[in-house]
This record gives C-alpha cells, structure tokens and sequence, in this order.
C-alpha cells in the first residue's frame, strides 16, 4: 500500500503543478501550437477534467485499498494520452515537449498498473471480516 500511496501521490501532486498553470495560458498555446484555440470552451473543459483527475489521485493515495478499483479507470486516463501522442509524435504531427508529456502519462500509467497489482483488495478469502 505504501507504494501506492507514493505513485498516486506524487502523480496528483505534479499533475496540479502542470496543469494548473494551464489556465492562464490559452493565448500563449494558441500561439505557440498552432492552430489557435477557437473552442475555449473545450480548452478549460479538458483542464477541469484533467484537474479533477489529478484530485482522484489524491483520493486514492489516502485509502488505496478503498479505491483500488477506480485504479482502472485511472490507467485508461494515463494510456487515453500517452499511446495517441506516441503515435502522433511518430506521424509528425506531435510536438517533442507533447510527446514528453506523453510519455510521462505512460511512465505513470505503468506505475499505475503496479499500485494496482501490489495493492490488496478489501476483501480476502479467510482473513477475519
């Protein structure tokens, strides 16, 4: 479990630090990944859900057996970004400071699966309820 805890934790915590900014960033991302944002409704709503991931992280570091469950969902979170701007890098259409963001949502992908696989289930066959 102290695994666990340490992943979700430091991927909550550094997943804030770089998404948080992001909010008052739309102009500079407009220009500096063109084309400009036309939607910045999609924008801040990728942010507000990605921030509220990084909240659930939070969550699971505090009781990860609780929501060793919802540790799934979180792994499809990390691949749903790092595997397309893999492939995205690889056709050209992907920038190398993406495809680094990209890579760190796998490395915290594969952690992921690990907190999972070392985090018992609440329930045990035999062990006193």
């Amino acid at each position: 479990m102290k695994f666990a805890r340490i992943v979700f934790t430091v991927a909550g915590v550094y997943g804030l630090i770089v998404l948080l900014p992001q909010y008052f960033f739309i102009e500079k991302n407009s220009h500096e990944f063109p084309p400009a944002i036309t939607h910045a409704e999609y924008y801040y709503g990728f942010i507000g859900v990605a921030v509220a991931w990084q909240i659930v992280f939070l969550t699971f570091a505090k009781n990860p057996v609780r929501y060793r469950p919802l540790m799934l969902p979180a792994i499809v979170e990390k691949a749903a970004f790092g595997i397309p701007a893999c492939i995205l890098y690889r056709l050209g259409r992907l920038s190398v400071s993406l495809f680094a963001a990209g890579i760190v949502d796998l490395v915290l992908g594969l952690l992921f699966i690990a907190a999972y696989c070392l985090t018992p289930s609440e329930y045990r066959p035999g062990a006193p309820q």
